[in-house]
């Protein structure tokens, strides 16, 4: 369902930044917001809320933009891709710098009213951010630091709340990171025949008939880490039942995958904004439920 009425959706702009499609701006969110409750043992301050959501949204589509730039030159051998924005002209190079760099301010001015150490956090992981959509052209695992550029709000809930980067937030860093990697993979799958053509490189590519395997093995890894997580954290059901249907989405979503085809790898990868809503709400839940029971 598009964020924006219909009449904004042929914007330049809007599509540079993938405005009109919530799926990876979602993705972005859930995890984030529910590191957020994890951090805070319960409902975080208001405006911490509205800060990491719109912030979210912020850099998702400073993200974008910055990728659109890297591709400019090979997006238009790409079925998929070759209507965008810096393909066909709508928007040139230096505007697409422009609005990057304006994203990239607003994003600042939220961080302004954290602490100083989440600031200096936050430029970390603007800096992976900026450099994930150039590593395609060097390694076969840019879905890695797309993990790390997308789970660094956990990092940063984490560390506004409490101070500090703890043993649990570095565990549901990691298996953020890696839930990425399998559902980005799913997403090159899409693209995978095209990538081969023209030399991008990707997980989907690296491991080639292997590719459900693979994903089935790291997102085992994810339930695994997200269990761990829970018990670190003494909780007891509505969490657990939350990471139950995260696996059971991950099942679907290797249904989904069975043939290969397109349009199947598309809709798996869309499906994960499911299994991380399902997160969010198991982890509010739990905390809700702790709550009223102490």
């Amino acid at each position: 369902m598009p964020l924006l009425p219909t009449t904004l959706l042929d914007n330049p702009y809007i599509r540079l930044m993938r405005l009109e499609r919530p799926v990876g701006s979602l993705l972005l969110l859930w995890p984030t917001l529910a590191a957020l409750w994890m951090a805070a043992e319960g409902l975080p301050e208001w405006h911490l809320i509205v800060i990491f959501t719109v912030g979210t949204l912020v850099m998702r589509s400073a993200g974008c933009v910055i990728n659109d730039y890297a591709d400019r030159h090979i997006d238009g051998d790409v079925e998929r891709t070759r209507n965008r924005p810096l393909v066909t002209g709508a928007v040139t190079p230096q505007q697409a710098l422009l609005l990057f760099a304006g994203l990239v301010a607003l994003a600042g001015l939220l961080v302004l009213f954290l602490s100083w150490t989440t600031l200096l956090v936050a430029a970390g992981g603007l800096l992976i951010a900026a450099l994930y959509p150039f590593t395609k052209r060097w390694t076969h695992l840019p879905q890695t630091v797309l993990g790390a550029a997308f789970s660094w709000g956990i990092l940063l809930a984490w560390v506004e709340t409490t101070g500090a980067i703890s043993q649990e937030a570095g565990l549901f860093f990691a298996a953020s990171m890696v839930w990425i990697v399998a559902y980005d993979t799913m997403y090159a799958m899409v693209d995978r025949e095209d990538d081969l053509r023209i030399g991008v490189k990707s997980t989907a590519v690296l491991f080639g008939e292997l590719d459900r395997l693979m994903i089935a093995l790291l997102q085992t890894i994810v339930v695994v880490a997200l269990l761990l997580l829970g018990q670190r954290l003494a909780y007891h059901s509505f969490y657990f039942i939350g990471v139950c249907a995260c696996a059971g989405l991950f099942i679907y979503q290797q249904y989904l995958i069975r043939k290969r085809q397109p349009e199947g790898c598309f809709k798996a990868f869309t499906n994960n904004t499911w299994a991380g809503f399902a997160l969010f709400c198991g982890t509010v839940a739990e905390l809700t439920w702790q709550a009223l029971g102490s």
